[in-house]
Order: structure tokens, then sequence, then C-alpha cells
């Protein structure tokens, strides 16, 4: 869809013009002189230091006009990029309701178009909004619907009962152990994850790296006393290695992190069911790893081969089985929402099949196509549901989650995501996963150590964060861990210096 967009000469609201237009048109392209294009956009824009006034005109080809307007009152002392913000938000109202308008699609998260709407509602509660202030707010600045503000202060609710000290864990920090290795790569990821067969070289090398960065990372935690909240084990699939490179791995991190004992929570993925042995169980009982993840993502066998999974949907069940006869008492399972060639029919029996197993958590994610991955690339092989089955799919995931006894305690979004929907994670009871909380909402700084980790460091006081990235290749990674480890123990020292 190309809209010519008129008023809007500055190039800083060009990005929330797009993302809103994404919310409603396959892919937007914004033109700012008169030439072919589908829609016509205008706007006027006043703005005084007390507050901003928005007027906004739809055109389509056939002349019809759509008119929209909001006027935001803006406090005295905001400056900068905030007073920005107010600025930003009053015109993606009025560009929002013109194109509901024009299209009768209502967009139940309004304007937010961010990755986690739960943390700006954690935001406001501790500003000291009340929860009818908060919700009013969404409401009325942000044109969110009910059902997605309840979802929000259901989420938030729960994770503060999860996390009762959820505030004032900046402090503290959890570690993220990124290992790049999988069977085979899906076709909707983007994760660094390379084919582990014949690249034992290079898995040796790494593993090399991450030992050096654990133990790096695990002494300067230890020599500023700095208390670890939650270890998880990501990639890839961490459970590609051999049982015996899993061992020496947790060995390490037991020698090398301060007081393992306490850490609230450590979870290993184990996503690919044919990456999952006996042997390998084993070794995550020896070390008192029990919260993993056992991934099907459909139960519909076509599903699995059109997607790159090479494992079977029998040998998903019998895994998870394997694992709970060894102990496993805290199994989470993702499902995804939108698979090629999948509809209601198929998900339903996904989700009927998920009651057999009852798994302690059950992330449901809705697909998205991500810029990097095959299924992007290569669009007119892969036949996605319509925005309406979607939303049933989803309407059915809550219906059955509750059913189940389970709630939801995360969610995030993304981009090109289908149905403009949500990723979300629920539970049982006494099973949220800390850590899935902890990333989400940014309330303390995550270590991202291993290949393609990224860390993100949050000020304990200000909570100001900065990004750092280990490459996602394992050559990189090899030839540069030790001058990446260095970067990062950097941050720390300035971050939590005294």
């Amino acid at each position: 869809m190309i809209i010519y967009i008129k008023g809007i000469e500055d190039e800083r609201f060009h990005r929330p013009l797009t993302l809103i237009g994404n919310l409603f048109f396959e892919e937007t392209e914004l033109c700012f002189t008169e030439g072919n294009h589908s829609l016509e956009a205008e706007f006027f824009i006043e703005e005084t230091n007390e507050k901003v006034s928005v007027k906004g005109i739809l055109r389509n080809e056939d002349g019809k006009q759509f008119v929209a307007s909001k006027e935001r009152a803006i406090p005295h002392h905001l400056e900068g990029k905030e007073r920005l913000r107010q600025v930003k938000n009053t015109l993606s109202y009025v560009y929002l309701t013109l194109l509901q308008d024009f299209t009768g699609m209502i967009q139940k998260w309004g304007i937010l178009t961010g990755i986690r709407p739960t943390k700006l509602y954690h935001k406001k509660r501790q500003e000291g909004m009340e929860t009818s202030e908060i919700h009013k707010m969404f409401k009325e600045e942000y044109l969110l619907s009910d059902e997605k503000i309840n979802l929000m202060q259901q989420i938030v609710e729960r994770q503060l009962e999860v996390v009762p000290d959820l505030d004032s864990l900046a402090n503290e920090v959890s570690i993220y152990v990124g290992i790049p290795f999988c069977p085979t790569k899906c076709a909707y990821c983007t994760f660094p994850a390379y084919a582990i067969n014949g690249r034992q070289g290079s898995v040796t090398s790494f593993l090399g790296g991450l030992h050096h960065e654990m133990r790096a990372v695990g002494k300067w935690l230890r020599d500023n006393d700095i208390k670890i909240t939650t270890v998880y084990y990501g990639g890839g699939t961490p459970t590609s290695i051999t049982a015996e490179e899993m061992d020496m791995l947790y060995e390490e991190m037991v020698e090398s992190f301060p007081d393992v004992r306490n850490i609230r929570e450590i979870t290993v993925e184990a996503g690919r069911p044919d990456t999952i042995t006996e042997a390998k169980l084993d070794i995550l009982n020896k070390w008192k790893i029990d919260r993993i993840s056992i991934n099907p993502q459909s139960y519909t066998q076509a599903t699995l081969k059109a997607i790159g999974r090479h494992h079977t949907v029998e040998e998903t069940i019998e895994k998870f089985h394997l694992a709970r006869k060894m102990g496993m008492n805290n199994i989470n399972m993702d499902l995804i929402i939108g698979l090629p060639g999948e509809g209601i029919e198929e998900f339903d029996y996904s989700l009927s099949e998920s009651a057999k197993l009852m798994p302690e958590s059950l992330t449901v994610h809705t697909l998205s196509f991500k810029r990097a991955s095959e299924m992007t690339q290569n669009k007119h092989k892969y036949k996605v549901a319509s925005r309406t089955e979607i939303t049933t799919m989803m309407d059915h995931a809550v219906s059955w989650t509750k059913e189940q006894g389970y709630a939801p305690y995360y969610l995030y979004r993304q981009k090109n995501i289908l149905g403009n929907l949500e990723n979300v994670g629920y539970a049982l009871k006494g099973h949220d996963s800390i850590y899935n909380i902890m990333i989400m909402e940014e309330q303390q700084t995550i270590i991202g150590i291993g290949c393609g980790a990224a860390s993100k460091f949050v000020h304990p006081i200000t909570r100001k964060i900065t990004h750092f990235a280990n490459p996602k290749d394992p050559k990189s990674y090899n030839d540069g861990f030790e001058h990446y480890t260095d970067e990062k123990i950097k941050i720390l020292e300035e971050l939590f210096s005294k």
C-alpha cells in the first residue's frame, strides 16, 4: 500500500506512521511527493507549550474523505524526547483512527506497536498511578480495547505474585547462555542456529570460548557480590551438544557462578525433541536442572515437515513422557498459531493433544514473518491463515488455557506478527518462568554470554538500557570471545560502580 503523506516533513514521525500503516496493510510505503499512490493522508499539527493538536484527513482514490482529530495536554516540565513522544502518540492516535474508519478493522492493541506493552503498565504502576487511572490512560490515550488492558493487568498482577520483589531486583542480574546449534534450522527462525552435523570442530572451539566467558563473568560477579536471579540456556538448541559437553558446561557454571544453589531458576531449552536422550536427562538431573522446554510447535506431521523440523509428532510425545519418567517436573511446551497450511481445526487438535500431556507451562506464539527467515524470503511457498482465522485460534487458546487451569504470566509482541496479535506464556500455579518475566519487563540486567547472546544492561537507578551483542556466527565468536568478555565486564563496572 502506497500512502501519500502531506504535512509531515519531520522524519522523526515517519517511522510511527509506517508502523501504524503496517497494522492494516501487509507492507506500507510512505511517499512525500505527488505521484502514484492508493491513499492520501494530510495532517495539521499545532503545538504550544501546553498542548498539541493534530487533525488528519484521509482520502481514497475515489475522493472519499475520512476526518479525525485529537488534542492532548502536555505538562510544562516535559522536554526533548518525552515531549516528542507525546506529539508522536497524538499523531499515531489520529492516523490509527483514520485507518480504522477506512478499513473497518479495529486494532485491539491501539497505537501500541512496541514489543513489551506490560513494561509500560509496570512503569505507570511504579509511578504511582492507580489501576483505574492506568486503564483509562490505555483506553483514551492509546486506544486499547478492554480485552487487552485486562490481559495486561492480569499478567502484571501474576508477575508480582510470582516475583514480589520485582521492583527491587535491579541490583541483581540474570544470565542468558547462547548455544547456537540445532539439528536443522526452522523456516520461521532468525535465531543464531547452525546445523550441528559435521561441525564438531566449531562446537569444541565455541565451548572453549563459552567456558572462558562463564569463568570471567562469574569471577566479576563474585568479586563484586552481585547475585544471580536466573540462568537461561537458549540458542539454537542447547541440548544439541553431547551429554559429556553438557556435563562439563554445567560443572563450569557451578564452579564459576556465585551461590548457584540459591539461583531462583535455571532453564535449559530442549526445544527439539530429536536432541533429547536419556543420557542428557541424566545430566540435567545430576546438576538439579528441572525446568526444560520440549516444543512441539504443532501436532500435525505435515506442518513439521513444511517448516523444517525433522522430528515426528510421536517423538515429541515420547520424549515428553521420558522426561516425566526421569523426574522433570517443570516442562514448558510451545505452540505456534498460523503455521503454514494450518487452520482452526489443526490448531484445535494441537490444543487437544496438549491436554493429554499437561505441561507445567505453555507458550502460545503467533507466527511472525521475521525479515531474515527463510519463510519471509520465500513467502509464496507458505500459505498462512486469514486474519479472522488467526484471531479465532487465539480466542480458542485463551479459552482452552483458562479451562485447563493455566494463567497468563508474560507476553510480548513482534513486528509483522499475524493478526497484530501477541505471544503469551501461560503457566500452572507455581511454574511461571521468572527469567521470562525478567527479560520482558527489563527490570534488571541480563548478561548474554555465548554465540549470538545479546546483553541488556539496565542501570540500577536510572533504568537506562545499554545493549551489547556477541557475534552470531561461531567463527567470529571463537576469534574474539576474550574481547567481547572484557567489553561486557567494562560495562558492568560502570553500571554497578558504587
